[in-house]
């Protein structure tokens, strides 16, 4: 692979998050529109496939993947990152869930999370999957951590709160406001700079993705070991994530027993993460069905809770 298609396919990048940042302008984003662009970016990614199958040659002069072979790999790779990656949206509802961000703000926060997610993947893939492979141990204490934070969440009654590793740093070096200030990442308060809660959120985002990376990294090497194919399925996997995400925060939103469901997430997560590379390991589509179950099941109680209430408030009424 030459260094002018890395630096083509970087442009290609800045261009789309640029995109990606015009269509979510003013903070507001409807279901609807949320669904549009999520079928915006899945088809992009299959154009971007048939240009792989088009001008391969051009790609990667000299390569030994034929054009038909790269185009699958890319595929192939491209739907195993996006069903990984929706472990991730219910994380950043919990995310979100914990640090009270304003609706408004929560675009920009998924964009700055995702983009400091492209660029540690990026290192990550530059390392290569052997040394992830020599440090297999440090899935294990990943997760245990999300395990230990489901339940911390389950046992969460409002008036505690769950410190990340990356909030626990910042807070160590760096003085943090007590509100959000806009956009803003970092103020200038009594002549000293500060961060602002925003900034906490993305590091906490950012974190938590690359933490699923070590999941889906290995995932993806083993199935093609062509690092530009395994980095392009991962920025497209992740330019589509805030759209399909909004997409979901309009249905969870309305869901009262939201927090269980994603507490069970968690822990369920964390074991899948302690079982890869074991003969029990959790095959992904088993995992989807999982976490469909569970968040139906969260729904179905919660439209019964709903419907359940005004009768029982009318039944006080008349007494």
């Amino acid at each position: 692979m030459t260094p002018i298609t890395y630096f083509s396919f970087g442009i290609l990048t800045l261009v789309l998050v640029a995109l990606d940042i015009w269509q979510t302008r003013g903070g507001q984003i409807t279901i609807k529109k949320a669904a549009v662009w999520s079928v915006f970016w899945f088809a992009l990614a299959f154009l971007f496939a048939a240009t792989i199958y088009l001008f391969w040659d051009f790609y990667a002069p000299g390569s030994e993947y034929t054009a038909e072979k790269a185009t699958v790999s890319f595929i192939t790779g491209y739907l195993l990152e996006k069903s990984l990656s929706v472990d991730n949206l219910f994380v950043f509802a919990i995310i979100f869930h914990q640090y009270a961000v304003p609706e408004h703000l929560r675009p920009r926060a998924l964009l700055w999370g995702v983009i400091g997610a492209l660029i540690l993947r990026a290192i990550m893939i530059a390392v290569g999957a052997r040394l992830l492979a020599q440090y297999h141990w440090v899935l294990y204490v990943f997760a245990l951590f999300l395990i230990w934070t489901g339940i911390q969440l389950a046992r969460d009654k409002g008036d505690e709160e769950i410190n990340p590793l990356p909030e626990r740093l910042i807070r160590r070096f760096i003085p943090v406001s007590e509100s959000y200030r806009g956009n803003a990442l970092t103020i200038v308060e009594q002549g000293k700079r500060i961060a602002t809660p925003m900034f906490i959120v993305i590091a906490v985002i950012a974190f938590m993705d690359v933490m699923f990376a070590l999941d889906s990294i290995p995932a993806i090497f083993a199935v093609t070991r062509e690092p530009f194919l395994v980095l392009a399925a991962n920025v497209f996997a992740l330019l589509g994530l805030r759209s399909l995400y909004f997409v979901l925060q309009g249905m969870m939103d309305k869901f009262i027993y939201l927090k269980p469901a994603l507490s069970f997430i968690m822990v369920f997560i964390g074991i899948k993460m302690m079982l890869v590379g074991s003969e029990w390991e959790i095959p992904t589509v088993v995992s989807l069905l999982v976490l469909l179950t569970t968040m139906t099941i969260a729904v179905i109680a919660s439209v019964i809770k709903q419907r359940n209430e005004p009768a029982r408030t009318n039944v006080v009424v008349d007494k």
